[in-house]
This record gives structure tokens, sequence and C-alpha cells, in this order.
């Protein structure tokens, strides 16, 4: 009983940091009406950009801050240059193409990092155990600013203006442009957030583990069964979503083993598009 709680307790930890790229995917989802499957490289370029930040010297909140940028900012170019030109052709060209972008994120930043694994400079400290259970410290720490995020985004969805158009630009498109909200705006608004909230996710998982050129390739399976399983469109979905697979996958370990960890994600895409198609939370945008 105390490996399935522990298992509980690690699923936990990594739903909650899968929660903050999975609120972008879906976000992005929502406004720009494709799924954008470049988040796999930007989610590897912002825990770069993050590493290099806090080996730099910044505070932990300076460097989330460097990779939310980075990656904001180059997932808006990539999506204002390449992805919504081709969404006038349908979603399905635009989540192709944002394929071919992942990748080449991805081995611009094995250009300039290479291939071995890195990890945060982050001081070690002894976990903290309640009985049989253990966490540590710099998890509890990563947690916590993961959902110091995911709070913030809630609150500025439901009471800033951006945050309002976005929903309503989500929820019906030519009812928002008539009353004046401009679309072209909030689509450019929803990449960069939603890049940088992608990026951000990427260097919180790092922080857990370590950061390779196929970080985000690792959690992009994940991450895409996350915001299906809570209904594509919907934030409180994709933290529920992110949640589920995350406890689920480390369930998985204890019976099947790890290297059949991925197929989880797999399995929750199938049932949930067999099932229930919108997803847990799909009936609403945001």
């Amino acid at each position: 009983m105390d490996v399935v709680v522990q298992a509980l307790l690690n699923g936990l930890v990594s739903g909650t940091l899968l929660a903050v790229p999975a609120i972008g995917f879906t976000a992005m989802f929502a406004v720009l009406r494709f799924p954008n499957f470049s988040v796999s490289g930007v989610a590897t370029l912002g825990a770069f950009a993050g590493y290099v930040a806090y080996g730099a010297g910044l505070q932990m909140a300076g460097a989330l801050a460097v990779a939310f940028a980075i990656a904001g900012v180059a997932g808006l170019a990539f999506d204002k240059a390449v992805h919504l030109p081709l969404v006038r052709q349908g979603a399905l060209p635009a989540a192709i193409a944002s394929i071919a972008t992942g990748l080449v994120l991805e081995n611009v930043v094995r250009l300039g990092f290479g291939n071995d694994p890195r990890g945060y400079d982050r001081p070690i400290a002894r976990d903290i155990r309640l009985g049989d259970l253990r966490v540590s410290p710099q998890q509890l720490e990563t947690m916590a600013l993961a959902l110091g995020l995911m709070l913030a985004v809630f609150a500025a969805l439901a009471f800033t203006r951006i945050g309002k158009a976005m929903r309503a630009s989500a929820d019906n498109p030519e009812l928002a442009a008539l009353k004046g909200i401009r679309p072209e705006r909030i689509a450019m608004m929803a990449s960069f957030v939603g890049m940088g909230l992608v990026g951000v996710g990427g260097m919180l998982l790092g922080l857990d583990s370590s950061i390779d050129p196929l970080t985000g390739t690792r959690i992009l399976l994940s991450l895409f069964a996350a915001a299906v399983l809570g209904g594509l469109g919907s934030a409180p979905g994709a933290v529920l979503g992110a949640f589920l697979i995350g406890m689920a996958e480390e369930l998985s370990v204890l019976v099947v083993g790890s290297q059949y960890r991925a197929a989880v994600g797999f399995f929750a895409i199938l049932i949930v598009l067999t099932v229930r198609p919108r997803g847990l939370l799909g009936e609403r945008a945001f």
C-alpha cells in the first residue's frame, strides 16, 4: 500500500508540473483552432533558456521569466510566419507544419548545446519523510511555482480585459469580432502566452529531473493526452487531465514497468475519444 501511495504522490508532483504546459497547449487550441505540436521544441527551448539564465546568476523567478519570454517569442514567430497562414487551409496542414517546426527547434538546441543531459545547479537537500513516504524540498518548491503560475493564469483569464477577450474569442470568434475584439491581436496574444507557458513548463519539468534536446519530445504525448482527457479548449480540464495522466503514468510503472509508461498517454487518448470525444470538461472554452 505504501508503494501505491508513493506512486500517487509522485504522480501528483509530475501532474502539477505537466499542467502548466497543458494549459498553454489547450489555450492555443481554443483560440487558434489547431493542435500546435511545435510545443515539443518550444518546451525544450524554454528549458534551456531557463538553464542558461539560472546558470548566469538569475534567481528562480528571473530564470522562469526568461524561459517564458524566449519561448513565447519563438512560438509567436513560428505561428505568425508558418502556422497561422496554413490554418486558412485547414487545421491539418497547420498541425503537420507544427511538427516540422518543433523538430527545427529541437535540432537548433542540439546544435547549440549537444546531446548530453544537463541539470540545474540547485542545492541538495534531504528528503522530507512522512512515514515511508518521501518527497524532496526541491519538488515542493517546483510544485509551488507551478501552482502559483496556474493561479495567476486563471486570475488573468477571469479578471483582466485581455483574458476576457481571449475567452470570448475562443467561445465565439464571430460574435467577439462584432463586439470590437480584434481576432488577429487575440491570436497573437494567445500564441505568445500559450508558448510562454509551455516554455516555463519545460523548465519546471527540467528542475525536477534533467534536460536535453529531447525534453519536450518526451512530454509531448503526455501533454497532448492531458489536454484531450480534460477537454481541448478547457483550461480547468487541462489541469484535471494533467493530474490524472501523471498519476496513471506513475501507477503503470508498478504494473507493467517504466518502459511502457508512454503507452498510458495513447491509451487515455483512445478511451476518451471513443467514450467522450469532448473530454471530461470539454463543454466550455477556457
